[in-house]
């Protein structure tokens, strides 16, 4: 299973036929340019949802965004979230994304308190970077987006809701990064950020909670 961010393009743009003739199936979300969310599967795709009950709109007018897809996959609930990025410390968009950081964890709260052992999997770009090995340098970060407390904090809560990382135990320690900016040569020079993760409740088997 393949959680899909930034897609960048309209259903209608996506390229579908590139899995034609293979094992793979594939839902899409998106609306415009902006956003994006995909899952590809070699275990079916089933029950498609697009967002979730309580997603907070963005602009103004609110609008919806295309940040949130999920489907039964060989029975796993997963979900690709692409989590606002929140630009700057006190811009409203930091007020949007604390908004949806807390909407999605009521909802998946609720989905564990409605079945105690359901398989469910947050997967995606979660834009904050929980510790500080999980950015290239704490001095560069400080006082911007990604390592505030209240980013952290958002992250973290998700634990109290009933899941936990499951990506840390299988490529521990610092440098271990899934981002880096495309700019002023970020990769050869190591300067990354770990903000990619899937969350799950803990009472998987070790088995699922490696695929």
């Amino acid at each position: 299973m393949l959680a899909v961010q930034e897609t960048k393009c309209r259903n209608d743009q996506f390229p579908y036929s590139a899995f034609e003739g293979t094992d793979y199936e594939v839902t899409h979300h998106g609306l415009n340019q902006w956003n994006g969310v995909a899952i590809i599967s070699r275990v079916g795709i089933e029950d498609v949802q697009v967002g979730f009950a309580g997603m907070p709109q963005w602009g103004d007018p609110a609008a919806d965004e295309a940040r949130a897809l999920s489907a039964l996959c060989g029975g796993v609930r997963v979900w690709s979230l692409y989590v606002p990025n929140g630009r700057e410390l006190g811009d409203p968009h930091m007020d949007y994304k604390l908004e949806w950081f807390a909407a999605l964890r009521t909802d998946a709260a609720g989905w564990l308190a409605d079945d105690a052992d359901a398989q469910i999997a947050l997967m995606g770009d979660w834009n904050v970077a929980p510790t500080d090995e999980d950015v290239w340098s704490t001095e560069a970060f400080e006082g911007k987006t990604h390592v505030s407390p209240e980013e952290r904090a958002a992250f973290f809560s998700f634990n109290d809701a009933g899941y936990a990382d499951v990506t840390r135990e299988h490529t521990p320690g610092p440098g271990t990064y899934t981002y880096w900016d495309y700019t002023q040569l970020s990769f050869p020079k190591k300067r990354g950020l770990r903000i990619d993760f899937a969350s799950a409740p803990p009472h998987w088997p070790t088995e699922l909670r490696a695929r």
